[in-house]
């Protein structure tokens, strides 16, 4: 009787357990079926709105405010131009209240704040070779914990290209450059802009005429030359006009009294950086560029050694060009002008020549006011001729591409060694546009660890794929001209910036000195160009630089480093209001990082990786909103 008891109890939860995993099966099923339904949804362009429209965020509001918010897509579009500018001005009570959760906004006199070009930091350290314009970032107890506001009446810049031309005054309100330069025609005051005529201290007649006479001295549009350097480079007029010839410049200038020159180029939409040569290498690898150029830069090219030209010398390729134009060149026809006697002019032109002979570098032309130099492809006679000059000498055991907060030497960087003297060192680059898929150089010698050239050809293929699915999430990013400025804080093989070679925009490639492999050279032997930086410190550029960055699995690279909130704020200073960023990294991650950009005005969305649902990776697409520092009144009172 117990035994039948048991049967019976037995067979009664057996029954009960089955219906129990038919029920649990039953909703897991319908679960997944429901989620990947949601998932397959594809984003569509129609819907670009996340806030309920209306006018523009109000500025200077409490950080108690709170706005109604309608949680639909993010929108990409650009919503402040002039007009919408003027009407924000007159009705600035109908406007919403700009939310601040976690960051708030930073007083007014940070709106133009360089972290590690900080005046008043820089006075502490020595003017001797200018070491005080260098990077001097702030102590960790010294970073601001608040987001830099745009000046009142922001307006969203001219589209390129006639941006290289026109620049709001609203964005950039400096007038000094345009009573400094009055006679040299680097900018004009016109009502609510500044205008760009194109000229320089040494081309009155414009940037192109001058390019023009380079031209007629060396090729230009051969595509031989696509990356060049501009030292010194006032407003980057120069920069801006080999756009046209296909050259791709980086324009540097240190942040002295010829007040926001670096910034004006950036709103032109320009490539440019704050940057000085004083002790410390610039912040590019070795044989990068195929120009550099110096219009009356005031670089003392002659002093110390020879220092500086030694370091220009570092960062061109094997066949390089050096053009210099200003003082001491045609000193014979501009002395009395210069306020220099004939003396002292020929005896720093005299010098210069000395150094580059012993550089090993051929004078290939001097006409009028400009004078050209030329690197040779190889060192194979320039051992011998080292030996019987002595200096500058070669390097012995340093690393000619390491160059972050690494100090200058007078030696030279030694070539890659070759079999004979027709043979460029380092190997031969392909002229643009081809050099922008064939082999790099680096990656075919193998020097590059890790990368070989069935990597490079697959990264080719992934960026072909990703940048479709991009533009699939932002709809704008399809629209050429909608972005002009863009920064890759984590280029890699610089993928993203080939994928997006078609369109009229330029992008910063960032190698981060922390990163496993130094790619730096392969983007530059791509036909791009870029900067050595840690993301522990601030970037060398001012506010409002980009209008678009990209971030791959940065976070997880700094993670133990430095402070994603730190991180996070110094991306918020440098992008412009209504930019937009992607993020890519572990899901976790950005799930953190979305927790901090909520309380920075920024809207952002959750995206699956282009792989698929199941790939841990994810990505978060954010658009920082628009606002500004309140009008002078309301900061009055």
């Amino acid at each position: 009787m117990a035994a039948m008891s048991w049967y019976l109890s037995m067979k009664f939860f057996k029954r009960i357990n089955l219906w129990y995993i038919l029920t649990v099966l039953s909703l897991c099923s319908l679960s997944y079926l429901i989620g990947s339904f949601q998932r397959n949804i594809s984003p569509s362009a129609s819907t670009t709105i996340f806030l309920k429209k209306g006018p523009c965020a109000a500025t200077g509001a409490s950080p108690k405010a709170t706005v109604a918010v309608q949680f639909l897509p993010l929108d990409f579009q650009s919503h402040h131009g002039a007009d919408d500018v003027v009407g924000s001005v007159t009705n600035v009570t109908s406007q919403l209240a700009a939310v601040v959760k976690h960051f708030p906004a930073c007083d007014v006199k940070w709106s133009e704040y360089t972290p590690c070009e900080d005046v008043d930091r820089s006075l502490k350290f020595p003017r001797e070779r200018l070491i005080y314009r260098e990077r001097h970032c702030p102590e960790k107890s010294e970073l601001l914990k608040c987001r830099v506001p745009a000046p009142h009446g922001y307006t969203t810049p001219f589209r390129w290209p006639a941006s290289r031309d026109m620049v709001w005054y609203a964005n950039v309100p400096h007038k000094w450059l345009t009573v400094e330069k009055a006679g040299q025609n680097w900018v004009r005051f016109e009502g609510d802009r500044f205008t760009f005529p194109g000229g320089g201290t040494m081309f009155p007649r414009g940037a192109d005429a001058y390019i023009d006479e380079i031209g007629q001295l060396i090729d230009l549009r051969g595509g031989a030359i696509r990356t060049a350097i501009d030292t010194g480079c006032g407003v980057a007029s120069l920069g801006a006009y080999l756009l046209s010839r296909n050259i791709l410049t980086m324009s540097f200038a240190p942040k002295d009294t010829h007040e926001a020159q670096v910034q004006f180029a950036l709103e032109r939409g320009v490539p440019a950086l704050i940057g000085v040569l004083a002790s410390n290498r610039l912040p590019y690898p070795s044989r990068a560029f195929d120009m550099a150029h110096c219009s009356r830069c005031l670089i003392p090219w002659g002093q110390f050694d020879g220092l500086y030209l030694v370091e220009v010398d570092r960062i061109l390729r094997p066949g390089g060009y050096w053009i210099l134009s200003g003082p001491p060149i045609n000193w014979q026809n501009h002395w009395k002008g210069w306020a220099r006697t004939r003396e002292d002019l020929g005896s720093e032109q005299s010098t210069i020549e000395s150094v580059a002979k012993s550089l090993c570098w051929k004078k290939v032309n001097q006409k009028g006011d400009l004078a050209i130099w030329q690197k040779p492809t190889n060192h194979y006679n320039c051992k011998t001729i080292q030996r019987v000059l002595k200096k500058p000498g070669f390097c012995k055991a340093h690393d000619p591409d390491k160059a972050w907060y690494t100090k200058m030497e007078v030696c030279l960087s030694p070539l890659p060694e070759v079999s004979s003297i027709t043979e460029t060192a380092g190997g031969e680059l392909a002229r643009w546009p081809e050099r922008l898929t064939a082999i790099p150089p680096r990656i075919k010698s193998g020097s590059v660890e890790g990368v070989t050239t069935e990597v490079f050809q697959q990264d080719i293929e992934i960026w072909k794929k990703r940048i479709s699915y991009y533009k699939s999430l932002n709809n704008e990013l399809a629209q050429p001209g909608r972005y002009r400025n863009f920064l890759d804080m984590n280029a890699h093989l610089g993928g993203f910036a080939a994928s997006l070679v078609e369109d009229p925009l330029w992008v910063m490639n960032v190698v981060p000195v922390e990163a496993k492999v130094n790619t730096l050279g392969v983007v530059y032997e791509r036909g791009f160009i870029g900067i050595y930086h840690s993301w522990c410190e601030a970037m060398s550029t001012y506010p409002r630089t980009y209008d678009f960055i990209h971030a791959d699995s940065v976070f997880s690279l700094y993670k133990g480093r430095c402070e994603m909130e730190d991180i996070l704020l110094e991306m918020d200073r440098v992008l412009r209001p209504e930019g937009c960023v992607i993020f890519i990294d572990d899901v976790d991650v950005l799930v953190n990082v979305k927790n901090n950009i909520d309380g920075m005005q920024w809207e952002s969305r959750m995206f699956d990786h282009e792989k698929g649902p199941h790939h841990r990776e994810k990505l978060l697409v954010a658009v920082k909103q628009y606002w500004t520092a309140p009008p002078a009144a309301a900061q009055a009172s």
